[in-house]
């Protein structure tokens, strides 16, 4: 077959790396880059990183709002679509390249086989709920990391199309996480001990494009004893003004590549987000979690105590942070051998 796999953001491009490598043994793969992430760091460094090939396809898309970006990777992705005649088109998670590439693909008549199906946050104001519903409703095949996301599908009256097949990343984090910490130098770099530092990572529209929130956030990260290190997206880069006066405690940087990030977090006390792949590593990699939102699709890593909500909006949490315990043992929720399972389900098609 020929295929499509369409990425444009750093969660696609690490769930793509061991998809693709495995894949492409069987079909010709087109890898299609949207142009969503357009920074290095979030783009081109993670694809080396990975070691996943260039994209046979960049349609170059850049920054812009919502609207005007999903638009225009529309008409570029059927643009592309008609002159190839792909027999499957693959999206993964919940992205603005996610559901262009699905709309096209459902319009065209093409089967679609979305990764990371069936997570819902049940936060309509959150534009990625609206993407990954849709996504999902269109889709032929869909690949469920967790035994919630498939009971979800199944309860949307999807069951015939969907597939529990665990989450990729585990295969990513498998593959990754000996030759990052053979070859980053993050560590020593920036001066760290291990278990004596956090790792924040802030982007969610409600976390950093309110002034008021941002700062309340810095403020009660910054009064945690250990010093924080804070990647600094380049969405919540441009909302940080001179007007804040952020912490000592808290080291800013630039975004990382895949490696250095992963290496990052595998020495950490623990991690603070909004992401929702984040919150994934996090528990893969056995670290304890503050998530700072009040709702998650991951409620297993709830449920198993390795996670804890925060709302951003809370007058005071650093003390909730810095008492959080996770339990000794943790439940396999996320599977195993997961891109066996999703290229032998493929081959079938």
């Amino acid at each position: 077959m020929k295929i499509f796999s369409i990425v444009g953001a750093r969660p696609q491009f690490i769930k793509l790396a061991p998809l693709s490598k495995l894949l492409s043994q069987f079909h010709e793969e087109i890898i299609v880059h949207t142009g969503q992430h357009y920074d290095y760091q979030m783009s081109e460094r993670i694809f080396k990183d990975l070691g996943i090939r260039s994209p046979d396809i960049h349609l170059e898309i850049g920054h812009s709002n919502a609207t005007v970006q999903i638009t225009e990777m529309m008409l570029k992705l059927e643009e592309a679509m008609i002159e190839q005649k792909p027999d499957l088109i693959i999206v993964f998670g919940d992205t603005n390249s996610t559901i262009a590439g699905a709309l096209i693909a459902a319009k065209l008549c093409i089967p679609i086989v979305h990764i990371e199906a069936g997570l819902r946050s049940y936060n309509r104001n959150m534009p990625e709920e609206v993407n990954r519903i849709v996504t999902d409703h269109v889709s032929r095949f869909l690949f469920a990391p967790t035994k919630t996301a498939s009971d979800i599908l199944k309860n949307e009256g999807l069951e015939e199309f969907t597939f529990l097949t665990g989450d990729i990343m585990v295969d990513t984090i498998r593959n990754n996480s000996k030759i990052a910490l053979e070859k980053s130098n993050i560590i020593s770099d920036l001066s760290l001990t291990e278990n004596h530092y956090n790792v924040l990572t802030l982007h969610r529209n409600y976390n950093v494009d309110h002034p008021e929130i941002l700062s309340h956030v810095l403020d009660e990260i910054g009064q945690l004893d250990e010093i924080t290190i804070f990647p600094v997206h380049p969405r919540t880069k441009k909302k940080i003004t001179d007007e804040y006066s952020v912490s000592k405690n808290i080291q800013m940087i630039e975004p990382l590549g895949y490696l250095d990030f992963i290496t990052l977090e595998s020495f950490a006390k623990r991690i603070i987000t909004d992401s929702g792949g984040i919150q994934k590593e996090a528990y893969i990699l056995k670290k304890p979690c503050i998530t700072l939102r009040t709702e998650t699709e991951w409620v297993e890593t709830v449920e198993e105590k390795w996670n804890l909500l925060i709302n951003p909006g809370k007058q005071t949490f650093f003390e909730e942070i810095a008492s959080f315990k996770v339990p000794e043992n943790q439940a396999n929720i996320f599977g195993e051998n997961v891109t066996i399972k999703m290229v032998e389900i493929i081959n079938e098609i």
